[in-house]
């Protein structure tokens, strides 16, 4: 199999649902077996940028909110959203200190996640903050949140035991975990 040629045909594509930050298209497509086909595709309009903020002790910052989309409860690290031409890093500085008060000295890269690939095109890009300074957070008018200060171990532990479920805030506390032998 080429793993470089795509192996679907799209017929048509048609936006169902369209606001300032996704957008949904049905698209009628012949699949890899030949046969008709469709699907949907949520388009996202912006990326996410996420940032783990860690000290010199390997403690982090958990930041808790109520997820409208889940209706629960949820344990995240900070994160938001800037438009696909925006500068990422300049993303998770803001997120940091809007979220937590926190600012820092050091950033460092740590990966590209899809988070459903199968349904979107999200995806989000991945910092570790270290060289911590503190605060006042600045948090949007949309947002609830609570700050709860976690070693990085205990983190792990929260996402193995499935306590933190977001995928972007999954792969950042492992990614760190792995790099710092934790």
């Amino acid at each position: 199999m080429n793993t470089t040629e795509n192996p679907w045909q799209k017929i048509d594509s048609t936006v169902v649902y369209d606001n300032p930050w996704i957008q949904v298209r049905h698209e009628n497509v012949i699949i890899p077996n030949g046969k008709k086909g469709i699907y949907g595709v949520a388009h996202f309009k912006n990326k996410a940028a996420v940032v783990l903020p860690v000290d010199e002790e390997n403690n982090t910052w958990l930041v808790g909110q109520y997820r409208y989309t889940l209706e629960e409860y949820t344990w995240e690290i900070p994160m938001g959203g800037g438009a696909l031409s925006s500068d990422s890093l300049e993303g998770a500085k803001r997120e940091l200190k809007e979220e937590t008060g926190m600012e820092a000295e050091r950033y460092t890269y740590i990966g590209k996640i899809h988070t459903s690939n199968s349904v979107t095109d999200e995806f989000g890009l991945l910092y570790l903050a270290e060289g911590l300074s503190f605060g006042e957070s600045e948090p949007d008018d949309t947002e609830i949140l609570s700050l709860r200060k976690v070693h990085l171990s205990e983190a792990v532990r929260m996402v193995m035991d499935s306590e933190i479920t977001d995928s972007l805030s999954v792969a950042a506390i492992l990614k760190v975990a792995r790099l710092k032998n934790i």
